[in-house]
């Protein structure tokens, strides 16, 4: 049976951004599996397969129903050893809880506080309802007055990306020589800046930004072929 993965969405259903759908979708490529996508936009998403709580990403494999991009991650390598691994083994998923640790924790905000009001944009109308009051809740204030205040700027980007330009400097991927599972953790939240910057914010001629662009064009140049944000 083919591979489902369901992931975000804007009112353009071509346009898929969530960076946590990005690392599954290159896990994907890593491991030569081929796969449809059905979109789905903010306030359809806890629906997923007759679900009342998902949250993207969401893979179906045959009967197998997996949501969160690590455990998909981890799924696809116990399903299909036979394929190029995207841990190399327990330490490279030991050393990948770090990645997404610092991921999470560093990048993500940086890049939620560049690409906010962006977001908000891309979405239809019933998604920017979702949108908005969620956010709001959670902020304390409206979309606009977060921005204004607790924005971001380049400059935070490449302070949070010190320790990436490090590593860069002497190996071509966190993963090694090749790319690993960990790669992708970072690609997906640069990606996610990306589309919806239209352009990389990645400082010119930086160590990061040509791991970012090696990565854009590996599997048939899958990552830059992304619809970016109009």
């Amino acid at each position: 049976m083919t591979i489902k993965l369901y992931e975000l969405c804007g009112a353009d259903n071509k346009m898929v951004f969530s960076p946590h759908c990005w690392k599954v979708r290159m896990a994907l490529a890593h491991k030569g599996l081929s796969y449809e996508t059905e979109p789905v936009g903010f306030s359809k998403v806890a629906r997923i397969e007759e679900g009342e709580s998902r949250r993207v990403p969401v893979l179906r494999d045959g009967e197998n129903i997996i949501e969160d991009s690590y455990k998909i991650a981890l799924y696809l390598e116990e399903k299909y050893p036979d394929r190029p691994s995207l841990f190399n083994g327990e330490g490279g998923k030991a050393a990948t809880q770090f990645v997404t640790a610092w991921s999470q924790n560093q990048l993500h905000p940086i890049v939620a506080r560049l690409v906010l009001i962006q977001i908000y944009h891309s979405l239809n109308d019933e998604d920017k309802v979702h949108f908005r009051t969620t956010r709001e809740k959670t902020f304390g204030m409206t979309l606009e007055d977060f921005s204004a205040t607790r924005g971001a700027s380049s400059t935070d980007l490449h302070n949070v990306l010190v320790p990436l330009e490090a590593m860069l400097a002497d190996q071509p991927f966190i993963g090694g020589q090749k790319p690993l599972y960990a790669d992708y953790v970072v690609f997906g939240a640069l990606q996610w800046l990306r589309i919806f910057k239209g352009q990389s914010l990645l400082k010119k001629g930086s160590k990061a930004e040509a791991w970012m662009e090696t990565l854009l064009d590996m599997y048939d140049g899958a990552g830059r072929a992304a619809t970016i944000a109009a």
